[in-house]
């Protein structure tokens, strides 16, 4: 007989969601551990390695001893995790309304379609732009989600390169959001107001509620 499956869990944790069309509602994330990127701002490289190692069954009472309806699975790289899909499936059968937070490097075709995917775009400042699965997009729908993280000006031209020659904004809604400490959220809005970009600008709210923790 098969062993049941499990993850490895770097935490499970209650907190606003602080990006997406989702940002402002209460949200249990559940961060997997293990990522095959290492993006040069990266704010969760403690979930790089390590981890609690946890049964599917235990994950999914974790979640529902919350009382919250909103779930977001993360990392690190979620999908890095073979168990990842079959957890996704599992919350939504148990009717939560699922985010999956993911690097855009990995192939998301299989991801149940009831779950809101929010992939990742690498610019070239992030050291990771050669990782970008372009595949991914053919997969996405309107309520997928494409997210830039931008450093600097030439990340900012250069997404703006792939949203034209993609026609992004005809997929699914797209994010940019600015680099802590890099690019100031002004600076990153002034640019898209000039440019009449059709993006959403997003800041990180749980930085701007608790500092710089990913989450609280």
């Amino acid at each position: 007989m098969p062993a049941p499956p499990d993850l490895r869990i770097t935490e499970i944790f209650l907190s606003l969601q602080g990006e997406t069309s989702r940002t402002g509602l209460p949200t249990v994330f559940v961060r997997l551990a293990g990522c095959p990127l290492r993006c040069r701002w990266c704010d969760t490289t403690y979930s790089f390695q390590g981890g609690e190692t946890v049964s599917l069954d235990e994950v999914v009472g974790r979640v529902a001893a919350f009382g919250v309806p909103v779930v977001c699975v993360t990392g690190g790289e979620p999908l890095a995790q073979r168990n990842c899909l079959p957890l996704i499936t599992r919350l939504c059968d148990a009717g939560y309304s699922v985010s999956l937070e993911t690097s855009g490097a990995l192939d998301v075709s299989a991801v149940d379609p009831r779950v809101s995917r929010i992939v990742d775009v690498k610019p070239p400042e992030s050291g990771e732009a050669g990782r970008n699965r372009w595949a991914n997009i053919a997969h996405l729908g309107s309520h997928d989600e494409i997210k830039f993280v931008l450093a600097n000006r030439a990340d900012y031209e250069w997404a703006c390169e792939v949203l034209r020659e993609r026609m992004l904004d005809r997929v699914c809604p797209v994010l940019f959001s600015p680099v802590q400490g890099e690019l100031t959220p002004a600076r990153l809005a002034e640019w898209i107001l000039a440019d009449r970009l059709p993006v959403r600008m997003q800041v990180q709210l749980h930085k701007l509620l608790w500092g710089g923790a990913p989450g609280r």
